[in-house]
């Protein structure tokens, strides 16, 4: 996807982009590609795949009529590998305090020195493990997400732990449908409960994928989340 075709797609899901934002994309795509070549962040290594794959993608979120994210205050990104789709958000709504969380270590390294490339403020990047950062944040964010981490049911018991009483915790995925059934239980055992599933496609490669919004309802039991093998052994009924 070149630049302009990024911008021309954007405008038909009804997304502008400032001139700041578009240079802080092109700041981010050079310096991701740049650090790759030594640091193994992703396997996508040209430019078009960082904006299609990357920024579009992460970027999808933004179309619906769930959330305006001009009015959201706190944002955790678990599982942000190199920023997606936490750091695209912070781009679009310098406003957003975001948190960007990760346990590998050359991520976060990382991600520190493309916050500081892309000045941006208000960004807190912690480098541990969402079972363990829970004890001490619970029901904190406003949004929790996560992209393309981890089985449905297991990142719905990780992040919801972490999201305010009416807040949203948004699950951006793939193929959804075989996660589902446990999945639904895990959410309604954390007195949260899905509200939409948008499907959308990328253009170009024509792939699907799936933003599914999980409310939060009540205060969760701080029995969860489980101990991270506790969860992948054993779903929540």
């Amino acid at each position: 996807m070149t630049i302009d075709k990024f911008i021309e797609e954007l405008k038909k899901i009804n997304i502008e982009l400032t001139e700041d934002q578009l240079n802080k994309f092109k700041k981010y795509a050079d310096f991701l590609l740049e650090y790759n070549k030594t640091t193994n962040l992703t396997a996508i290594r040209d430019i078009e795949g960082v904006y299609l794959k990357h920024f579009y993608d992460s970027l999808l979120v933004l179309d619906n009529n769930i959330i305006d994210f001009s009015e959201v205050e706190s944002l955790i990104d678990i599982g942000t590998g190199a920023g997606f789709p936490g750091v695209v958000i912070k781009i679009m709504f310098p406003n957003i305090k975001v948190t960007l969380l990760d346990s590998n270590n050359k991520k976060t390294t990382f991600l520190k020195e493309l916050i500081s490339v892309l000045g941006l403020d208000n960004v807190t990047i912690i480098n541990d493990r969402a079972e363990n950062y829970v004890k001490e944040h619970r029901q904190k964010y406003d949004i929790s997400i996560a992209r393309a981490v981890s089985e449905l049911r297991v990142i719905s018991e990780l992040c919801l732990p972490l999201t305010k009483i009416n807040g949203y915790f948004i699950a951006l995925k793939g193929n959804y449908v075989p996660e589902i059934k446990a999945a639904s239980n895990t959410i309604k055992k954390l007195d949260s409960e899905i509200v939409s599933i948008k499907e959308k496609m990328l253009p170009i490669e024509k792939s699907y994928r799936s933003l599914i919004f999980v409310k939060v309802n009540k205060k969760i039991d701080e029995i969860y989340p489980r101990r991270y093998e506790q969860i992948i052994k054993k779903e929540l009924k």
